[in-house]
């Protein structure tokens, strides 16, 4: 719980990332280069709207990015992966609307997701779900807001999909 200690309230949310079924997958979406990828990707956009927002107004919270990830391996065969990211609640606040014409989470996570997997960004369009009731908002002076996030994200320790011996990760998380 380092990002409570860092921030008094922080956004969280759980997202999936998938593989489209197609040839052009990058020689490496196997593995989970793909997903370091969409990470490094992600914070480097978080970093880039903080950095706008501070020339915009001469101040901006700052945001460390923290997160959780699982890859699971369904019938398809075809990874898929499972995240909760955890951002600072004065820095951001939701996800934004799907489809918007403003830069917002969504759109910031479609983007990254296209850059993993080196495609145009119309190329992930329904890779990246967002699941129903993403958001958690927490707050150091609220227990209850950590129960519930805790709750969700249980479900990345399902191990029915999970698959080990592959050389692969199924888990991952930040470590600052």
């Amino acid at each position: 719980w380092r990002a409570l200690n860092e921030y008094s309230r922080v956004l969280a949310f759980r997202v999936d990332l998938r593989l489209p079924d197609h040839d052009w997958l990058p020689h490496d979406a196997y593995t989970n280069a793909v997903i370091g990828r969409f990470l490094e990707s992600f914070k480097a956009k978080i970093k880039h709207n903080r950095d706008m927002s501070r020339r915009a107004s001469g101040y901006a919270h700052d945001c460390r990015v923290r997160y959780v990830w699982a890859r699971e391996v369904a019938g398809s065969g075809r990874p898929h992966y499972h995240l909760v990211i955890l951002l600072n609640g004065d820095a951001f606040y939701g996800l934004g609307k799907i489809g918007s014409e403003n830069d917002n989470m969504r759109s910031r996570m479609d983007e990254a997701w296209a850059s993993a997997l080196g495609v145009p960004v119309g190329a992930v369009s329904g890779l990246v779900e967002v699941p129903d009731n993403p958001v958690y908002r927490l707050r150091r002076d609220d227990p209850e807001s950590y129960r519930a996030l805790f709750y969700r994200a249980s479900y990345l320790c399902k191990t029915a999909t999970k698959v080990y011996g592959d050389g692969q990760h199924a888990f991952g998380c930040s470590r600052g």
